[in-house]
């Protein structure tokens, strides 16, 4: 397992670079517009690419793989809707026992191949009692309450500045590009804040009150370390979270893993239908400066 931040021995940046070299030996398609962060249970959308390519993060160096279900470990590279995409199918999490440094790595990699936006998808515990199972969310914004951030120790000029302007960390225009799709589809859509913790274990009652207070919609256990890292490197961000289950204390019944699952799969087609949707919107956009 790798070190601390600070303390790993090699930089982060030759660690990008290398994960690179080994993705370009095995790929020789275009260079993606798009990232796409896939959570539990919404692998699915990676396999619907034309042009799949599918890498095992075990065969890339410095990208580990996640023990959780739902996260089957490819980083997958090819086309949605004639858009050029790279999607990373799972994460790994900090509650695994993987530093935070490695929590960033597959993002961070996707900005050193040229990616300019990035969409991160996950499964959330909705806060608002009067939301339900299968509710989609456009995150607004985030409260770290991870008690960790990719940004802590010495900064390399060469991935971003030492201190980062976190005003618009969920791009706006971005976000408005899922309100015009869901729209024109019918489809509801949510939209809120997102506090992350770092898990395993699901809040308690208290601290899902706690929550509500801080003026979170929606709580998860991961996503906000992708942000931190991506916003360093100047790629535009944008997150959608699949409300799979209500809190503690709002839920009726037993927080499980499996009920998460079956809720994301459940939305399945609607979520196939909006990114594919948002991704040729986002990806005739022009570049963004570096």
């Amino acid at each position: 397992m790798s070190a601390a931040i600070g303390d790993h021995p090699i930089p982060v940046v030759q660690r990008l670079d290398e994960t690179v070299r080994a993705i370009l030996r095995r790929k020789t398609s275009p260079e993606p517009r798009v990232g796409v962060v896939l959570g539990s249970g919404l692998g699915a959308f990676a396999d619907s690419l034309t042009h799949l390519v599918k890498i095992p993060y075990a065969d890339l160096p410095h990208l580990p793989s996640s023990g959780v279900k739902g996260h089957s470990g490819h980083l997958c590279f090819g086309e949605a809707a004639d858009v050029p995409v790279v999607c990373m199918q799972g994460r790994v999490h900090l509650y695994e026992g993987h530093p935070v440094e490695s929590v960033v790595h597959g993002v961070r990699t996707m900005a050193r191949l040229g990616v300019r936006r990035v969409l991160l998808t996950n499964a959330a515990g909705g806060l608002e009692p009067a939301w339900s199972p299968g509710d989609l969310m456009v995150v607004t914004d985030h409260l770290n309450l991870m008690g960790v951030t990719p940004l802590h120790g010495p900064n390399d000029e060469a991935l971003g500045p030492r201190f980062v302007d976190m005003t618009h960390a969920y791009d706006v225009r971005l976000r408005e590009v899922f309100n015009e799709i869901a729209n024109a589809a019918s489809v509801p859509l949510r939209a809120g804040v997102y506090a992350a913790l770092p898990g395993p274990s699901y809040e308690t009652p208290a601290e899902v009150r706690m929550l509500r207070s801080l003026g979170a919609h929606a709580v998860g256990m991961s996503t906000v370390p992708e942000v931190l890292a991506l916003r360093h490197m100047g790629v535009e961000v944008a997150a959608l979270s699949c409300i799979t289950n209500l809190a503690a204390g709002i839920s009726t019944s037993l927080l499980s893993h499996a009920e998460v699952e079956e809720v994301a799969r459940a939305r399945r087609d609607a979520l196939l239908m909006i990114l594919s949707a948002w991704i040729a919107k986002v990806g005739g956009f022009d570049a963004v400066p570096l």
